[in-house]
């Protein structure tokens, strides 16, 4: 049974700030349910980990801010009757959503249909331009306090996942000389490497707005590191797809055992076949990259 753990994380915490600097902004010019509610589903929806995810957000807030109170002040001057109207918006809202393959719920514009279908008091046109700029409040504080307020940065994450790349590269140079013959599968370095794409995806989609030039540079030597981690995997692709490695020059193996490697091939380079050279150039290959790679990674 998983132990229950209560974890306050800087989103959550930037979350909060960001909904009540929101409601305090709607409060002064007077603030009803409506306003309050609007203004903070504005501010939560943008509150993601990187600046494209959050504008992304906003814009689509926005836009189903403002469909559902079209949709909702046609439905209110047909003479159709509450009930039928917000049946019928739902269906056209979800059916308009799904055609488009909107990935995001319809529930903020259907909600607003709703609230236009069923109310005999509210002007439809002043309630929708009010929710859509309660809405615009929340959203412009939300991108605010996540931009401005320790900035989502995961370029820690990226050089922890090239150093533990490291590691396994190492692990697998020993596999693949320990004397067995047998050649160990690059799945899980791949696997490494794919994570760490994807790391640098959300890196490059961040918008720092006080280091903006810092972080240029900066994802300039990460992308130069992950060239090198793919050319790095590509070369212990073609290791582990021989039928059996070849033996190690004196060259090859001393700078193994100078990273930390543990060779238990003993087999000595008496002779030179195709196999060997072919082995021993993917080695060099591989242990001259990896040198570049810590090197990149020390500047970054």
């Amino acid at each position: 049974m998983k132990k229950l753990r209560f974890h306050i994380g800087l989103r959550t915490f930037k979350t909060a700030v960001a909904i009540v600097i929101a409601m305090v902004v709607v409060d002064l010019y007077g603030a009803t349910g409506d306003k309050l509610l609007f203004a903070m589903l504005g501010a939560m929806a943008v509150m993601e980990p990187t600046f494209k995810a959050s504008l992304i957000a906003c814009v689509s807030q926005i836009a189903g801010t403002i469909f559902g109170a079209l949709v909702g002040i046609l439905l209110s001057f047909l003479p159709l009757g509450p009930m039928l109207s917000v049946g019928i918006g739902i269906i056209a809202i979800i059916v308009f959503y799904n055609g488009l393959h909107i990935r995001l719920s319809p529930s903020l514009p259907c909600f607003i249909m709703v609230m236009l279908c069923v109310s005999d008091s509210m002007n439809p046109v002043t309630y929708a331009l009010g929710r859509s700029w309660d809405t615009a409040i929340g959203l412009i504080v939300g991108m605010a306090v996540n931009m401005l307020i320790f900035p989502y940065n995961n370029s820690r994450q990226i050089k922890d996942t090239i150093r533990g790349l490291d590691k396994d590269l190492i692990a697998f140079l020993e596999d693949v000389f320990d004397g067995d013959l047998i050649l160990p599968d690059p799945e899980h370095m791949e696997g490494k490497l794919a994570g760490l794409q994807k790391q640098l995806g959300i890196f490059a989609d961040q918008r720092f707005l006080l280091h903006p030039w810092r972080q240029k540079r900066e994802l300039e030597r990460l992308l130069a590191c992950d060239r090198q981690a793919k050319d790095l995997v590509a070369h212990l692709a073609v290791l582990s797809r021989m039928e059996a490695p070849g033996r190690l020059s004196g060259e090859n193996r001393r700078r193994l055992t100078a990273c930390g490697a543990t060779v238990k091939d003993t087999r000595e380079l008496d002779s030179v076949m195709e196999i060997d050279v072919v082995t021993n150039y993917h080695v060099e290959e591989i242990l001259t990259l990896r040198r570049a790679l810590l090197e990149a990674l020390k500047g970054c």
